[in-house]
């Protein structure tokens, strides 16, 4: 999830699924929109689900990840523990109805509707890298909103450091939920407060134009790009605003190996491997055989060093 200062990119120059958009425009071209109306849906290439995206000075200039590769290679532990077992497994998961609980240290907190929490807010589209804590890394056309937009409605408290969020636990219809070497349901992350509230951070509804796709989150996810991915928790159903540090899912499991902060740092190794280099997938078979060197903060230090300015970083990891 790494970060190069202003660049609009319009989608038709980053999309790798350029001969799915073009043959839109040549039935647009050959029939006019009318006729294409007309088609059975089966035969209609599929246009952009957020046609008014405002583009993001934040984005990186970097190529972004196949589609493909995006949403076939997912670590979604509801869902299983392979990369394959989420866009599998998820086809059937229910994002209608959806709501999130707000509660805590606020002054408005309740269940919203996830149309109560979109509906005041502009989405864009935010182009970011993406770096797992297992070295590897892609380069994601997310659509969204900046988290911080949304938690000011709410009116936090001066009691709210932190900001804790829950995956939904519904272990019908997340079957990985259900396995004995399962981690401790539900899933929760959090931030600090000022991480929560930085523009860099967002919820994300969208990826590629389209709908988020349910192995990838959906309906609604959050988006730390200099954090690695696991921070980045899916499938949110409740915000909790807390005074303490809230206790993390792979904190909990592994507090050697996961840090609450999580943010990238290849001068920080885990326990069982390098974060000096990582492996960036998508960019065919020779380059997924070298590996890139990993940047401090996923390269977005210029936006977010502040933040940890006296911190010591390979203590508090």
């Amino acid at each position: 999830m790494l970060i190069q200062r202003p660049a609009d990119i319009p989608s038709s120059e980053i999309t790798p699924k350029s001969v799915y958009l073009q043959r839109r425009q040549f039935i647009q071209n050959t029939l006019g929109l009318g006729a294409l109306a007309l088609l059975p849906e089966a035969l209609q290439a599929k246009s952009s689900d957020f046609p008014c995206l405002k583009k993001s000075p934040y984005s990186t200039s970097e190529t972004p990840t196949p589609y493909d590769k995006v949403t076939n290679y997912n670590n979604f532990y509801e869902f299983g523990s392979s990369k394959s077992a989420p866009a599998l497994l998820a086809k059937y998961f229910k994002t209608t109805p959806w709501s999130v609980r707000i509660d805590g240290a606020v002054e408005k907190p309740g269940t919203y509707t996830l149309e109560d929490i979109l509906k005041p807010h502009t989405l864009e589209e935010r182009i970011y890298r993406l770096r797992c804590v297992e070295a590897w890394s892609m380069v994601i056309p997310w659509v969204g909103f900046p988290l911080a937009d949304l938690l000011k409605r709410f009116g936090p408290t001066a009691n709210a450091k932190y900001v804790a969020f829950e995956t939904l636990h519904d272990p019908e219809q997340m079957p990985g939920q259900k396995s004995r070497f399962s981690l401790d349901w539900p899933y929760v992350e959090g931030l600090r407060m000022d991480e929560a509230m930085h523009p860099l951070t967002i919820l994300a509804v969208g990826l590629y134009g389209e709908t988020l796709p349910k192995q990838n989150g959906a309906p609604l996810r959050l988006v730390v790009p200099w954090k690695y991915g696991f921070k980045s928790i899916k499938s949110i159903v409740r915000i909790h605003f807390t005074e303490t540090r809230p206790a993390t899912t792979w904190g909990r499991m592994g507090p050697d190996e996961y840090g609450f902060y999580a943010n990238v740092n290849p001068a920080v190794d885990h326990p069982r491997w390098s974060q000096k280099t990582e492996r960036k997938l998508g960019g065919g078979f020779f380059s997924s055989l070298f590996k890139q060197e990993t940047r401090f903060l996923n390269g977005y230090a210029e936006q977010v060093g502040h933040l940890y300015a006296g911190m010591d970083l390979s203590k508090a990891f």
